[in-house]
């Protein structure tokens, strides 16, 4: 059995390169034609896109932009290609995000981190990621479809339920978040009951420290792989393993390029130095192009081929944000909320978001600067504010003026990662 999806993925690097500056010029002449690329790519000649060096000198468009492109042009900020009326769907993420799905098949791209976990037809997997209005479990439903596996659509929560199905149907995978495993498998021990079964893991949307790696190991589950992926870009590299030994570094995605750049700007990093990861999308229904992520990466370099036989660049993997934008039980928290939340009372002198705990057990507590200590109504509503804004749970202490420190921060992460 082939342990890669397509021949695609083992080609020789020089083909693929061809491949896809050939498929640069439609990408962008495509673009054109939405009304917000057309704007941003005013006189540019699209048949002079296909190189990697006229590439870069286009602008970066940064994700931290999407709601304010979206606000004045509804729903996608004329980034979109395809009409709405012709996609499959519209996702909204918290902002909140619009973001469209067209009606390709795998048209996240999620089959190639599946297979690379071992996901293969005729298999069963649970898919524990959110089918309410974000994309991601719909990612795993389209990787399925084209690999060929049958799909429990469990969603998140629910854990007794969660273990009950797989102790009765047998699931071989596990596609979810890192934290919600943990839980699920904490769960099962408590029930006594058997999830034996499933022994390969495809995780996303949070971190995935060695530590909780080595965890999952320990506890049944001895495949556990990582993906890239957000709810604009679909897939963009994963992980793969050789062997039950992980290989190095993640494999970047057959349809995106990917530049390393100095964060801030659109100019590219030195080979193998670390900045911010800039996609550009071939995908003909929403054509991303130089999309400033805001995480920071690096190309790993001078390592021998990935032991997979994957020939494709690698990252090495997710280095931390290039703004203070931070995840919190999968979902993100922009600093321009927390600007939002300290607006909305006007006895907030100034706010600091601190996130603590260890992996699936975030505290998120908003630190504000006041003159007077909150009584217990304005406390309520402050953390009312929060869950409104953020769609998370949080706290609230109360500090004396010019408790903060001053280093510009307005989200601190302090959890642990050990």
């Amino acid at each position: 059995m082939s342990i890669t999806l397509d021949h695609l993925e083992t080609r020789d690097p020089a083909e693929r390169e061809r491949d896809l500056m050939a498929r640069l010029p439609q990408l962008v002449a495509r673009a054109q034609q939405a009304p917000g690329w057309a704007r941003i790519l005013d006189g540019v000649d699209a048949a002079g896109i296909a190189s990697r060096q006229a590439l870069a000198a286009l602008p970066v468009t940064r994700k931290s932009q999407l709601k304010e492109l979206q606000r004045a042009a509804l729903p996608f900020g004329g980034l979109a290609a395809t009409a709405p009326g012709a996609l499959r769907h519209i996702y909204v993420s918290p902002g909140p995000i619009y973001d469209p799905e067209g009606h390709g098949l795998d048209w996240w791209r999620f089959s190639r981190p599946m297979y690379a976990a071992g996901v293969r037809a005729g298999g069963l997997l649970q898919n524990c990621f959110s089918y309410h209005f974000t994309p991601a479990a719909f990612m795993v439903e389209g990787g399925a479809a084209r690999i060929g596996c049958t799909v429990i659509p469990a969603g998140a929560g629910q854990t007794e339920m969660q273990v009950q199905a797989m102790a009765d149907l047998r699931p071989d995978t596990y596609i979810g978040t890192p934290s919600f495993l943990r839980i699920i498998i904490e769960k099962a021990k408590e029930m006594n009951a058997d999830i034996s079964s499933v022994k390969h893991a495809l995780m996303g949307a949070e971190a995935l420290p060695e530590s909780l790696r080595s965890w999952f190991v320990e506890n049944g589950v001895p495949h556990v792989l990582q993906t890239y992926a957000s709810a604009d870009m679909g897939s963009v590299a994963y992980e793969t393993a050789s062997d039950g030994r992980l290989n190095p570094g993640m494999i970047v995605d057959e349809d995106v390029i990917v530049e390393i750049v100095r964060p801030g700007t659109g100019e590219p990093v030195a080979p193998g130095d670390i900045g911010e990861v800039v996609v550009t999308l071939l995908n003909m229904d929403y054509p991303l192009i130089r999309f400033a992520t805001g995480d920071m990466s690096a190309m790993l370099i001078g390592a021998p081929p990935s032991p997979c036989g994957r020939t494709n660049q690698r990252i090495r993997g997710w280095l931390g944000r290039a703004d203070q934008t931070t995840k919190v039980r999968a979902m993100f928290v922009h600093p321009a909320q927390v600007t939002d939340i300290a607006r909305r009372h006007p006895a907030i002198l100034k706010a600091r978001l601190v996130v603590t705990g260890r992996m699936a057990n975030d505290v998120m507590t908003l630190h504000c600067e006041a003159q007077q200590p909150f009584d217990a109504a304005q406390t309520a509503a402050i953390v009312a504010s929060i869950r409104d804004v953020t769609k998370l749970r949080g706290e609230v202490v109360c500090v004396a003026p010019g408790s903060l420190t001053d280093d510009g921060k307005v989200i601190e992460d302090s959890r642990d990662y050990s």
